[in-house]
């Protein structure tokens, strides 16, 4: 989308994606109802809000880009252009994502997931529906911030600026609506600036309303609590009243003081995380005066502030001086003493009465006693105003007021010199503004949804911005790692190397988390039961490999009865522990399940008690499946779930998925199918290289990543019901030959051997050169009971550029019947290498 400009002076309103004028807004506004209603019958993703999030943060951060530019000029007059890159850094995915899970739960949280896997019951945050915005006149940000977390919700948005404003937030929320690629986001903003006093305006705003949040004082919010309906959910972010408590070995501090001053003099006591009162844990009226005295000098000391064009207006003003005035003459009955410059530029009052006192603000600073042990009867009275306790005291004494200050009514407490900072995600007032906008909603199911993990798979197709760029691989991947940033880098895993040199990829723990719920989501889905299946985690550990430790986390998600066994070489130890422990499910690679399998199968058929089999990293063949299913009576062989290190998991079996068939973690990961030879999509059905583009990550952007495996889209829905892509997974990249001029496939020669001698065993290839002329030895189990020569017949008679190749005498071909253990394995993670390629 491109930004609309406005035509004309008087289209200062905003409305779903275009600029418009007076008359237009009030006729929009009569009709609010239903333009409501129709963008609330298609969901909003919480990734289309972020990317677009991310996309206008990269430009706010960048002092040159364009849409900065632009927008630096809708500033308010004396407003620092600094303000824009504040915003930018908000609005980046690493921090909208660490607020939407520290108030939300996760990344995702409109979905319908079942919180407990071992219950059909789902859950998620659903949009409360339209959020009206009452923003304040006195602070740039506040507005678009208002309308990004009702966005983050889900809702629809309405907001209101004083009519006074810059047309700065309509102009930052056109840019946000341009940034998406998706066009969702442009039915949920409408920005409307008009004066308080139009009151039917108002009215037709939150008649509507869902959830009305209003900033401003006692008296704003009296003014839009009269046009907000019955059950309507008022949310108020108004004024507050923060303070600072000092112990007296803190006190004593030329560092406390300094500190103390620093939060006095940011924004001139502006903000409600401002010290207005500075609280002594004394009853002595002369450790009052005597620190006002001290605390007097460090902000004498302090830079003049910067000198405001406005400055206060007259109302504050004369406040200012009928505080200081008062407080002057209070000092005739011993009650107080005050410290003030020449200029008034700063005051210090001490008092000797504890009642909290609202400072008229500029560096205007009340100073009390108040002992611990009467803290809470002198601040509850103000419970209703109270934000932020700035804290100087020992770490017992700091955990002990905490405790005290909540009681009496305080939501927030910093060390002092930090009371306007902040963290991501922090709550407001004592709530998150993400849950104020949210409703909890929950869906109970019956028996017949076991293997549903999300009911929304059901419902609708996840929608996901699509994937841009160029294309990348391994070595892009390994050069991008170079550049994470410590907070992004806390989980390192190295590939299993079966198709080349180990690889290093790199995880927040926020972002494998994500994952891992996912994958959690996948083995529901292809049938595993977490309250009935008793499971063996058989993958291989160590070495920074991560499918053991994955696997392991997965089921710990899902709550389901686990042996952290691990592969090792020590079959029959492992095939005891099986039976003492009466696992009956297995989690595993296929090569080394099918060596244990093999190798203890005495024992395990004697027990019996194996009826599952989920695999990865690996495929079983047909005829390997049905000799598990012969064989040793196991009722499910199912794919675990198709990933990789880099990118995590990327789809899952359901119960109706056979073969290489997958679906994909759409609300993870968006899947491009392009040509072998040509970076263009293939014709449907027809196989190509799998490219995905990863949309979960916050410490990362994998975009359209080649993985290295070949695939093909599986047309129509899938009869489990989930609207959730397919695709079959047809070998990898690697498994392709250049062999004498010919290109050969690894996965025919399986099926052949398969298809014509009813091999069920490992098969490996081998390429080596002699002379003149290149090899291909065919390398299969001694223990598959297959004869060579028969079977290299098979190949020549079957495959008809394999022949051709060793009919022009380019090519020799030779069949090896070899123990199991000898085939070439990765050492990290024991896969079979199904193509060794030793020509040099």
């Amino acid at each position: 989308m491109t930004v609309q400009t406005m035509d004309r002076a008087d289209e200062h309103h905003y409305w779903q994606g275009a600029f418009i004028g007076d008359e237009e807004a009030g006729r929009r506004l009569a009709a609010l109802p239903a333009a409501v209603e129709e963008a609330l019958a298609s969901p909003l993703e919480t990734e289309t809000v972020l990317a677009a999030c991310d996309a206008l943060a990269a430009a706010l951060l960048d002092e040159r880009h364009p849409v900065r530019e632009r927008l630096a000029r809708h500033l308010p007059e004396g407003e620092d252009p600094a303000v824009l890159g504040e915003l930018g850094t908000y609005l980046s995915r690493t921090e909208l994502t660490r607020k939407l899970r520290r108030e939300l739960g996760g990344t995702a949280p409109g979905r319908l997931n079942r919180p407990d896997a071992r219950e059909t019951v789902y859950e998620a945050w659903a949009p409360v529906g339209l959020v009206a915005h009452i923003a304040p006149g006195n602070a740039a940000t506040v507005a678009p911030l208002s309308i990004v977390e009702g966005l983050l919700a889900g809702n629809v948005n309405i907001l209101k600026t004083s009519s006074g404003d810059t047309l700065l937030t309509q102009h930052l929320l056109a840019e946000l609506v341009a940034l998406d690629t998706t066009g969702a986001l442009a039915d949920r903003v409408i920005v409307l600036r008009f004066s308080s006093s139009r009151k039917e305006w108002l009215e037709l705003m939150c008649a509507p309303a869902d959830a009305v949040a209003v900033w401003g004082g006692e008296s704003a919010v009296e003014g839009v609590a009269a046009h907000v309906p019955p059950g309507c959910r008022l949310v108020e972010w108004g004024h507050r009243i923060s303070f600072a408590y000092l112990t007296r070995d803190a006190w004593d501090e030329s560092a406390t003081l300094e500190a103390l001053a620093a939060d006095v003099c940011q924004y001139e006591q502006q903000a409600c995380s401002s010290p207005q009162v500075v609280y002594l844990d004394t009853e002595d009226e002369q450790d009052v005066f005597a620190f006002a005295e001290r605390f007097a000098d460090v902000l004498a000391a302090r830079p003049a502030a910067v000198p405001d064009p406005d400055g206060p207006d007259l109302a504050a003003q004369a406040e200012l001086t009928t505080t200081e005035l008062v407080a002057r003459l209070e000092e005739h009955l011993g009650l107080t003493r005050v410290f003030a410059a020449a200029d008034g530029s700063w005051r210090v009052m001490a008092d000797t009465r504890s009642a909290l006192t609202a400072s008229p603000l500029h560096r205007s600073v009340w100073v009390k006693p108040l002992p611990r042990k009467k803290l809470i009867g002198a601040l509850r009275p103000m419970r209703r105003y109270l934000q932020t306790a700035g804290i100087a005291a020992s770490p017992t004494d700091t955990a002990e007021l905490s405790r005290a200050v909540f009681a009496a009514g305080v939501t927030r407490v910093t060390p002092v010199g930090a009371m306007l900072g902040g963290y991501s995600g922090e709550p407001h007032d004592g709530v998150y503004a993400l849950q104020r906008y949210s409703r909890r909603v929950a869906v109970q199911a019956d028996a017949r949804f076991a293997t549903t993990a999300c009911l929304d798979d059901l419902a609708r197709p996840v929608v996901l911005p699509p994937p841009s760029g160029p294309l990348t691989g391994k070595e892009e991947v390994q050069e991008l790692n170079r550049h994470v940033t410590r907070a992004d880098a806390e989980l390192y895993f190295r590939s299993g190397g079966s198709t080349g040199d180990p690889a290093l990829s790199l995880f927040s723990y926020d972002d494998y988390d994500t994952q891992m719920h996912a994958a959690a989501r996948g083995l529901l889905a292809a049938g595993y039961d977490p309250m009935g299946d008793r499971t063996a985690n058989l993958f291989y550990c160590g070495g920074m490999y991560g499918s053991f430790i994955s696997f392991f986390s997965i089921l710990e998600r899902l709550g389901g009865v686990q042996l952290p066994l691990a592969a090792g070489p020590d079959h029959r130890a492992t095939a005891q522990a099986l039976i003492a422990h009466k696992a009956d499910t297995l989690f595993g690679m296929p090569s080394y399940l099918w060596q244990l399998l093999h190798e203890e199968a005495d024992a395990l058929r004697e027990y019996g008690g194996i009826r599952k089999v989920f695999y990865g990293g690996e495929h079983f063949t047909d005829a390997q499946r049905r000799t598990l299913r012969d064989t040793f009576g196991i009722e499910v062989v199912r794919s675990i779930t198709y990933g990789s290190t880099d990118l995590g998991p990327l789809g899952y079996q359901c119960t109706e998925s056979t073969g290489g068939v997958h679906h994909l973690h759409a609300d993870l990961h968006t899947m491009e199918i392009l040509d072998l030879a040509a970076d263009r999509p293939v014709a449907p059905g027809e196989t190509g290289r799998l490219v995905f583009t990863t949309h979960a990550r916050r410490g990362q952007h994998l975009g359209r990543y080649v993985i290295g495996d070949l695939g093909r889209a599986v047309d129509g829905r899938c009869p489990c019901g989930s609207h959730a892509p397919r695709f079959e997974l047809r070998g990898r990249t690697g498994d392709v030959m250049r062999v004498a001029t010919y290109f050969l496939n690894h996965r025919r020669f399986t099926a052949i051997a398969q298809e014509r001698a009813a091999y069920s065993g490992e098969l490996q290839t081998v390429l080596t050169r002699q002379d003149t002329r290149e090899r291909l030895t065919v390398r299969v189990e001694r223990s598959g009971a297959v004869d060579t020569e028969p079977l290299r017949e098979a190949f020549l008679a079957d495959y008809p550029e394999l022949a051709s190749a060793v009919t022009e005498r380019l090519l020799d071909l030779a069949v090896e019947a070899v123990d199991g253990a000898s085939l070439d394995r990765s050492p990290t993670s024991g896969k079979l290498r199904s193509v060794v390629d030793l020509r040099g």
